[in-house]
């Protein structure tokens, strides 16, 4: 897969090898802030990082997902993309997460904007869901800056910092996007 334009400056690529290096220290960087949402932040090492990487060039290869690195001025600020396709449903889901500094500037709304542009005109999918726990508020700003449908909320889906956390569920149709009006990208 090609990189996808965000923005200006601003691109998702596939991940390579060469950057199980500067992905462990951005997490690690961005640990404090990473970890209150994502539980695999708070231990998150190099051998992760390799991993992780030959899992996304796993799955680009077997056409199920793509997940990526946010670039932006050559610097990996974040991850984003699609988890499993489920190729009977015509479905998938988009996870994302960003660098504390990279934060409040519209790059992720441009971001699943790119995603959401690709899954339904290239991809020709039907649905895309993204869950969010219910407090993490701006994770949920996302989907509802875009126009998805919460759809309600998956009571204790999410193992975060050692509690079950609810998760607010939203979805979006080819034929909602296809009629959604763009947002203006600014503070996210």
């Amino acid at each position: 897969m090609k990189p996808l334009a965000i923005r200006d400056g601003a691109v998702l690529r596939p991940y390579t090898e060469d950057d199980a290096a500067e992905l462990t220290a951005v997490v690690a960087a961005n640990r404090p802030h990473l970890s209150r949402w994502l539980p695999w932040a708070a231990t998150y090492g190099h051998q992760d990082s390799v991993d992780y990487v030959a899992r996304t060039q796993a799955q680009l290869a077997a056409e199920d997902g793509f997940e990526g690195a946010i670039v932006v001025g050559g610097e990996i600020v974040g991850g984003a993309g699609f988890h499993a396709i489920d190729r009977l449903n015509h479905s998938t889901s988009i996870g994302y997460w960003l660098t504390e500094d990279a934060q409040g500037s519209g790059l992720m709304t441009a971001t699943v904007t790119t995603l959401l542009d690709h899954v339904f005109e290239v991809w020709a999918l039907h649905r895309v869901v993204i869950e969010a726990v219910v407090d993490n508020h701006r994770s949920r700003a996302i989907p509802e800056r875009l126009g998805f449908t919460e759809e309600g909320v998956l009571r204790e889906a999410k193992l975060v910092r050692g509690r079950y956390e609810d998760a607010a569920l939203y979805a979006m149709l080819a034929s909602d996007w296809k009629r959604a009006p763009r947002v203006a990208i600014g503070s996210e």
